[in-house]
C-alpha cells in the first residue's frame, strides 16, 4: 500500500506559493481564452508569468523518455483532447471547449491545478460536461478529510459523474504532491468507498477528475504525449492541489 507523506508547516507554507501562482495563472489565461487565439501564445503568457513569480514550469522537460520531454509549460487540450495536449500554432474556434493544466515549482515544492473553459458559445452536451467535471471535483474533494478512506474521493467523484451519464477515464488519476509533482499516493476518480489507505492531516493532494462525454476509453497521439477519447467525443479536466487537515480540507490553488 501507498505511503503517506506527510508535510510539515514549513512544507505547506512554501507549497502555497507554488499553488498561489497555479491559481493566478489560470485566472488569467481566462481572459485570455476566445477564439482566433492560438494555443502557444497562451503557453508563452504562462511561462513568462511563472518565472517573473520566481517560479519555474514544472511540465516543461518533464517526463522519463530522455527523447521525448514535454515541450511546453502548459498542457492545452481540446474538446476530444483529454490531457497533456501541446500548444502549438492550433488557433481556437468558437464552440470548442479547451483544457488547460498548469504546474509550478518554487523553493523546492510543486502546486498542480487545471480547469476547462469555454471557446465563445458551446453546445449544451459541452456546457453540462464541464459543469458536471467541476462539481465532481467538489465532491471529491468534501471527501479528502483525515480518518476517510483515498477511495470515499475516487467513488464521490464517479457517483456523481456516472449519474449524469458520463464516464470516468480509468487510464489516468490524481496523486500526491508536494517536494515531487507526483508523489504516493495515486488518486483514482473511480473506485469503493472505504477502501484505499486512511487520509491523514498533512496530507497533499492533487484531485484532478478527467471525464469524458462518451467512453472512458481513451488513446495516445503519435507525439507520445497528448491522450484522447477513443470515440472523438469532447472530455473535461478539472484539478485542485489541497491539503487534508483535521477538519475541512484546504484548496491550495484558489
Amino acid at each position: 500500500m501507498s505511503k503517506a507523506i506527510i508535510k510539515s508547516t514549513e512544507d505547506i507554507r512554501r507549497m502555497k506559493e507554488s499553488c498561489r501562482i497555479v491559481a493566478q495563472v489560470l485566472k488569467l489565461l481566462c481572459g485570455m481564452i476566445r477564439p482566433g487565439v492560438m494555443t502557444k501564445e497562451l503557453d508563452n503568457f504562462a511561462e513568462e508569468y511563472i518565472r517573473s513569480q520566481g517560479g519555474e514550469p514544472a511540465f516543461k522537460g518533464y517526463g522519463s523518455d530522455k527523447k521525448n520531454l514535454f515541450p511546453t509549460s502548459l498542457c492545452v487540450s481540446v474538446d476530444d483532447e483529454v490531457v497533456h495536449g501541446i500548444p502549438d500554432s492550433r488557433i481556437l474556434v468558437e464552440g470548442e471547449i479547451v483544457s488547460i493544466d498548469v504546474g509550478v515549482k518554487k523553493s523546492g515544492f510543486f502546486g498542480d491545478g487545471a480547469c476547462t473553459f469555454p471557446v465563445g458559445k458551446v453546445s449544451d452536451l459541452k456546457s453540462k460536461l464541464m459543469k458536471i467535471t467541476e462539481e465532481s471535483l467538489y465532491k471529491g474533494i468534501e471527501e479528502a478529510r483525515a480518518g476517510n478512506h483515498l477511495h470515499d474521493i475516487s467513488a464521490a467523484i464517479q457517483a456523481h459523474v456516472e449519474k449524469e451519464g458520463f464516464s470516468v477515464v480509468r487510464d489516468l488519476v490524481g496523486h500526491g504532491i508536494g517536494r515531487y509533482l507526483h508523489e504516493e499516493p495515486p488518486v483514482p476518480n473511480f473506485g469503493e468507498p472505504g477502501t484505499g489507505m486512511v487520509l491523514q492531516a498533512g496530507m497533499t493532494l492533487a484531485i484532478e477528475p478527467m471525464i469524458n462525454a462518451g467512453t472512458y476509453k481513451v488513446k495516445v497521439d503519435n507525439d507520445g504525449w497528448t491522450v484522447r477519447t477513443a470515440d472523438g467525443m469532447p472530455s473535461a479536466h478539472f484539478e485542485h492541489t489541497i491539503l487534508v487537515t483535521e477538519n475541512d480540507p484546504e484548496i491550495l490553488t484558489i
